[in-house]
């Protein structure tokens, strides 16, 4: 070999190795990237920033009551085909797929359980199925659930996460707003407390009956809620929509709520409620009845 020949040498190529799917989540206001588990351990709130993302209703239910205390009811409710509604596909089809997705039978869990020993009777909304969206069997769970407080002289609190009615269903999905507002009128007779927490998202039809009805309304921190939607909204009335209009923030601001309340802080905070509005008070319904 030459004095002043160039050496040879071998490229070696190393592949990069890809993070693996799943482990990591990527928080969409601060950009902070989260491993799965320390969320999921913190309720799906992201620990520097607070931002909430969805939760399912198993796992509310779970953060929410002192442990085996919840009893489900209702389990055997489902949704019906009234009007044999076919878009791609069959209504039913679409529902055997929403049960799979969730591992729900419905858009709603019920039932009854104690937080931090005080009973309540509870109606939790899952988005997973169908959009949260209300159908006549959504509708029919959610007003057995207020009736249960009222025979049982419970507190009734509802969770809400919901698209809106659900239009597979046509007007059946409509009386829900009508049926489930009656129960609460007779909840409201009997003096029992009824609590309303908003999620993201609760709109529509939900937003426009019982979401809104609460002797108190509670929302999670940037939850998403109002009626139409804001492109809508804003094409009807030809005009420039505030910044952040629909979310709790702004709507804590202009009256529609009462306080917002960090997922994390949600027990304690409905035990303190409760106590106020329900324990002190108990002796009173009690001889009331």
């Amino acid at each position: 070999m030459s004095l002043f020949s160039k050496p040879k040498y071998s490229t070696v190529v190393v592949k990069k190795k890809d993070i693996p799917k799943g482990l990591w989540t990527k928080c969409p206001i601060s950009g902070e990237i989260v491993f799965n588990k320390e969320l999921e351990a913190n309720l799906m709130v992201v620990p520097k920033s607070g931002y909430h993302f969805p939760i399912g209703a198993r796992q509310r239910i779970a953060s929410l009551f002192d442990p085996d205390t919840f009893e489900e009811a209702d389990t055997t409710l489902r949704s019906a085909d009234p009007l044999g509604f076919v878009d791609s596909q069959p209504y039913p089809e679409r529902i055997k797929k929403y049960e799979r997705d969730s591992g729900l039978n419905e858009a709603v869990v019920c039932g009854t359980g104690d937080i931090e020993g005080i009973t309540v009777s509870v109606a939790v909304m899952d988005f997973r199925f169908c959009g949260g969206a209300m159908g006549s069997a959504v509708g029919e769970k959610i007003t057995r659930a207020i009736e249960v407080a009222v025979k049982r002289k419970l507190p009734c609190i509802i969770f809400s996460a919901s698209g809106g009615a659900r239009m597979q269903e046509g007007i059946f999905s409509l009386m829900q707003m009508a049926k489930t507002s009656a129960a609460l009128g007779r909840l409201a007779d009997a003096r029992l407390p009824y609590i309303s927490v908003l999620t993201h998202p609760t709109m529509g039809g939900v937003t426009a009956s019982f979401a809104t009805l609460g002797d108190l309304n509670l929302a999670e921190p940037g939850a998403l809620i109002g009626f139409a939607g804001a492109r809508v909204i804003k094409e009807t009335t030809k005009q420039t929509l505030p910044p952040g209009f629909q979310s709790a923030e702004f709507l804590l601001k202009h009256g529609l709520i009462d306080q917002i309340v960090s997922r994390l802080e949600m027990r304690s905070h409905l035990r303190a409620v409760l106590t106020a509005l329900y324990l002190k008070k108990r002796p009173a319904l009690a001889a009331k009845n």
